[in-house]
């Protein structure tokens, strides 16, 4: 059994590619607290050979993962970008740069498509978000990132004096600030994804796909579709975006299914 690791800046969310089966499990452990990573692990009836894993919430994270890990006699190999990850290709000016776990979760999403498909978008709302686009020649083209749905709110309350921690509907045009605030952030994450989209549209010649991931979808979804059905008039039916819920774990899974998979 080998454990998938995906360390994030607001969750630490675990699973296991079962080497009998090679099929990925869902998400077993989802806490950001490594020490009770280590309680999780002595409850398995089976002990892991491996970890392998992504972390982007800094080397004091990954170091307590690393050593709850050890506890347990399960080494761990971290995944860290680089040009070309089992045939998709990373186009950064300087591959490195991306973060690991945007790469392995647009591997994630490959790993379930057919060898021809479309372009895709994979949006995912956490602590930040990121709007990524891969082509039908299986090349990341490249993408944003902006504060995620939840940082917004806040950052909004710490950083001005009238302005509420705001929670309310979203509306076209909002007559209280509870109302403008939510409006705004779903604005904002809505027509970013929607930019993005356009942009693969109009640059592959075709219409994209779209994923989307992260515990702030719920709160932007409405929006993002009304917005994407409005603006997918010239390219037929609007696409509607397929949530999933661990491109990161897929990602790694298919990682670790390789003969080698600490060569990575």
């Amino acid at each position: 059994m080998i454990l998938l690791i995906d360390s994030g800046n607001s969750r630490l969310k675990v699973g296991w590619l079962d080497g009998a089966t090679r099929e990925p499990a869902a998400i077993a452990f989802d806490n950001l607290d490594p020490h009770a990573l280590g309680d999780w692990l002595g409850t398995l009836a089976r002990k892991p050979v491996l970890a392998l894993g992504v972390n982007v919430a800094g080397a004091e994270r990954g170091e307590g993962i690393r050593a709850a890990l050890a506890g347990h006699g399960c080494p761990v190999h971290w995944i860290t970008s680089r040009p070309q990850l089992l045939g998709l290709r990373n186009c950064y000016t300087q591959p490195a740069q991306l973060g690991a776990d945007r790469l392995v979760s647009l591997l994630g999403v490959r790993s379930r498509l057919p060898r021809a498909h479309p372009p895709f978008v994979l949006a995912s709302f956490g602590t930040a978000t990121t709007i990524d686009t891969v082509g039908p020649d299986d090349a990341f083209a490249g993408g944003l990132i902006l504060p995620g749905p939840a940082l917004m709110r806040s950052s909004l309350a710490r950083g001005t004096a009238n302005l509420p921690l705001a929670d309310g509907p979203v509306a076209d045009f909002p007559v209280d600030t509870h109302q403008a605030i939510a409006s705004g952030i779903a604005a904002a994450q809505a027509g970013a994804v929607v930019r993005q989209w356009l942009a693969a549209c109009r640059h592959y010649g075709c219409a994209a796909d779209i994923y989307v991931a992260g515990g702030g979808w719920p709160e932007v979804q409405q929006e993002t579709e009304r917005l994407l059905a409005q603006a997918a008039a010239d390219h037929g039916a609007p696409p509607v975006p397929a949530y999933l819920d661990r491109p990161v774990l897929d990602g790694l899974a298919l990682l670790a299914a390789q003969p080698d998979p600490q060569s990575l």
